[in-house]
């Protein structure tokens, strides 16, 4: 089970938080950008990114809660991430894809909790990661919404039975007994903040979700 913390919510101010992340046992960074559109909070400008982002060493997990990805996907594409996620609920979805792609970036596609995996099928073979919101995205340490388990475990039993790459990874909520179901539901990546990053000691923290 990997392991992508996300610094959106954290004791330490943003520098030092993506510091500790960078120095922990972590498999991604798991950067979270709001527009202020897609969802009500904004939380960057692209130049700040780059910057407090330049010097990492882990591999990054870019999740884009915004309206329009493509605003942002060149600029991105700068830090080299692993994965550039882009919600199934923002504009050009196909456009988006082929960008992504293009930069030799792998490409991920998020979906909200109200939204069903039905609308996911056009893509399975397209794209390398599915992250399944188990909060409504837009703010951290929020409740886990156990009903989202079904989407994780559909979506593998889909992946199983086609032959699909793609990896599944959960959003929202994740402490080690969320943890825990994520894994039995066939999850294969935990995106955690505030379980992780409101403790002192980042790596026992992850350890605990790694049980």
């Amino acid at each position: 089970m990997k392991v992508s913390v996300s610094y959106l919510s954290s004791i330490f101010d943003k520098k030092n938080t993506i510091r500790l992340i960078d120095k922990s046992s972590a498999d991604f960074i798991h950067v979270d950008l709001m527009d202020g559109k897609f969802v009500p909070k904004n939380n960057f400008e692209i130049k700040n990114v780059l910057n407090d982002l330049k010097d990492t060493k882990k591999p990054l997990d870019i999740h884009l809660m915004v309206l329009n990805p493509k605003r942002y996907i060149d600029d991105l594409s700068k830090l080299n991430p692993e994965y550039i996620t882009i919600h199934l609920e923002s504009n050009n979805i196909e456009e988006n894809i082929k960008l992504i792609k293009s930069k030799n970036i792998k490409v991920g596609i998020s979906i909200k909790p109200n939204t069903d995996i039905s609308y996911l099928e056009p893509y399975y073979n397209e794209i390398d990661l599915i992250l399944v919101m188990t909060v409504e995205p837009g703010a951290g340490g929020q409740r886990f919404l156990f009903d989202m388990l079904k989407k994780v475990e559909d979506l593998n039993n889909i992946r199983n039975n086609n032959g699909y790459k793609y990896l599944i990874s959960v959003d929202g909520g994740i402490n080690e007994y969320t943890a825990y179901k994520v894994k039995k539901s066939g999850g294969d990546i935990l995106v955690s903040g505030s379980f992780i990053c409101h403790h002192e000691y980042f790596d026992e923290r992850i350890n605990l979700l790694r049980k």
